[in-house]
């Protein structure tokens, strides 16, 4: 009678004796697939690297030894949390504090201007002209030439918001420059806005 492909062996049957030898040989193969490449598991002759904790912001890669770029990144990080929270307490974000700054700065920008001198996306941007011309902070009128195109102003009401955000900023402001001369603040401001144009 023919087996049926698929099915197991009879009762009794027995693998060839070479097929058994070499199943040791087959699991050690398969525990050094498993292992991933290039570790090897700690023993006494390859003992585990010591772990190397970071130091604290301002020393070693975090301060003076550190790349420009991360140490922009890791100071602007702080200061960005300390203005959400800051600005929470009138119910405006960030996003929303560079809107209303730089529509009071220069009146008049279009929706794609506005969202290129605040470093926002496009969407984002639209996001948040609609919320501050919800509130009445801020309004629309076309524009002289083209029609199409909509200036946007800070109304009156979002010129009061937005001095009450500038009293939050401002403190974060004084942290930043304590101990800092003034002729030293103004290098690092001409610095940094030469990188914005630079790069």
């Amino acid at each position: 009678m023919q087996r049926k492909i698929g099915t197991s062996a009879k009762p009794g049957s027995h693998r060839p004796q070479k097929a058994r030898a070499e199943e040791p040989n087959n699991r050690r193969k398969m525990a050094l697939r498993k292992t991933p490449a290039g570790r090897r598991k700690p023993s006494a002759e390859n003992p585990a690297p010591a772990t190397i904790l970071p130091p604290p912001p301002g020393e070693g890669k975090r301060g003076e030894q550190g790349y420009l770029a991360y140490l922009l990144r890791q100071a602007q990080a702080p200061t960005r949390l300390a203005m959400e929270r800051a600005l929470a307490e009138l119910g405006v974000t960030p996003p929303q504090f560079v809107v209303l700054t730089m529509l009071r700065a220069y009146p008049g920008l279009s929706g794609a201007d506005l969202a290129r001198v605040a470093m926002l996306t496009p969407q984002t941007t639209g996001v948040i002209i609609r919320n501050l011309e919800r509130d009445g902070a801020i309004q629309k009128t076309p524009h002289p030439v083209h029609g199409r195109t909509l200036q946007w102003t800070v109304t009156r009401r979002g010129a009061a918001l937005l001095d009450r955000c500038r009293r939050h900023a401002q403190a974060i402001e004084r942290r930043l420059v304590a101990g800092l001369p003034a002729k030293d603040q103004i290098t690092i401001r001409r610095w940094l806005a030469k990188i914005a144009a630079n790069l």
